[in-house]
């Protein structure tokens, strides 16, 4: 079967498996295009193991780019949940690679200083600080990690103290080989290469684990996921002393064997059903609840209903509700998407520019970005979520 496809079959049969909820700006059609190109890759993976080429990519409204440029490589893009089975096949992908990157939302009564803040992160930094024998670098100055402190509008809903504050990290200790093997990134850990199978694909390799190696992975990432919880509540508890945790929950790893959550709350995951979401440093962050979830109703009026049937994949789809856990990236210069041109190793993406000229561009990391806004927020609201509380920033911390 897979001989007798092409390049552009498989390409027309992967975009039929996304189901998007995006903004349709220019960083929201690059992550559908790339995407294309990831589970082309990885219905290829599921056919060479005999299974159902089936994985699906399902967007919540954030999706978006991603500035890593080794997943973007790979095929992948960012704001969705990344489905190649039923959770309980040993095989997973890597080329998604999960990371425990999460938040951490906690309720104060009152603000503390800025400076008393920063003298006990810099305390904590300078500390050597272990969990579970491993040594914790924190990095509060890192990509988008940060610590926020933001007074609370009340609301309706319920009646909450009058600040909080939000934590913004992973768990990069563990992206190497480390006193816990394997570690999470395949480019950077030895002992996971040697793990892996690489497969073949008209669109470059895929690397995955079946078998018993799958199931070691994965025991590793659900001990990531703790230990991130755990860094993200020593951090806490270091910088504001002993205060109520709202929510402590991972938006960027393995769900199962099977699922790759990247950018996005699974609402299963909170026991309060309360999940952040942060947009820009000068805009409000909101704690939200009843995530987009996927009835029948809301199937059909996003056109995915008919689609999702025929293809087999209708209950991947009921069985998810989904939050954004931010605003995403947005690319202020790019206007649309033209053309993707592939040469033996690289892709490159034609784009028009906001000015009228064009672009040729294959690493993103090139180009300006911004965070987006409200946009994604009122997306959000439209398909079916409410606000439980709106935090107003105070300030926020890049150390």
């Amino acid at each position: 079967m897979i001989a007798k496809m092409d390049k552009k079959a498989l390409l027309d049969r992967a975009e039929r498996h996304i189901f998007s909820t995006g903004i349709g700006d220019g960083a929201s059609s690059l992550c559908r295009l790339n995407m294309r190109y990831g589970l082309a890759k990885f219905h290829v993976v599921q056919e060479k193991y005999g299974l159902k080429p089936d994985a699906t990519f399902i967007s919540a409204p954030d999706e978006t780019i991603t500035r890593n440029k080794v997943r973007w490589n790979a095929g992948v893009g960012y704001g969705g949940k990344i489905s190649w089975g039923d959770g309980k096949q040993r095989l997973v992908i890597l080329d998604v690679m999960p990371n425990a990157c999460g938040t951490y939302v906690g309720w104060l009564q009152e603000v503390p200083q800025i400076m008393e803040i920063i003298e006990r992160i810099n305390v904590l930094q300078k500390e050597e600080r272990t969990i579970n024998g491993v040594k914790v670098e924190f990095d509060f100055g890192t990509g988008n990690h940060f610590i926020g402190i933001f007074k609370v509008e009340k609301t309706a809903e319920a009646e909450f103290p009058d600040y909080a504050f939000v934590i913004h990290c992973g768990a990069p200790e563990l992206r190497t080989d480390t006193t816990k093997a394997p570690g999470l990134y395949l480019h950077k850990s030895e002992s996971l290469k040697s793990m892996a199978e690489r497969v073949e694909t008209p669109f470059g390799p895929c690397h995955v684990l079946v078998d018993n190696e799958a199931v070691t992975y994965f025991n590793f990432c659900k001990y990531a996921k703790s230990f991130a919880e755990k860094r993200r509540y020593l951090a806490a508890k270091e910088a504001f002393g002993e205060h109520e945790t709202i929510v402590n929950v991972v938006h960027q790893g393995l769900a199962n064997y099977n699922e790759a959550i990247l950018g996005c709350n699974l609402t299963q995951n909170s026991p309060k059903g309360i999940f952040p979401m942060t947009l820009r440093a000068d805009l409000p962050a909101y704690l939200l609840k009843e995530g987009l979830t996927f009835d029948d109703q809301t199937l059909e009026i996003l056109g995915f209903l008919e689609r999702a049937e025929n293809l087999g994949v209708i209950d991947r789809l009921r069985n998810t509700s989904m939050l954004p856990h931010g605003g995403g990236y947005a690319l202020p210069a790019v206007l649309n998407v033209l053309d993707v041109i592939e040469t033996a190793t690289i892709r490159y993406f034609m784009l028009q520019t906001i000015h009228g000229g064009q672009m040729l561009v294959s690493d993103f990391r090139e180009l300006e970005f911004a965070y987006r806004g409200l946009e994604v927020l009122k997306k959000t609201l439209k398909l079916g979520t409410k606000i439980v509380a709106k935090l107003l920033p105070v300030y926020m911390l890049k150390m």
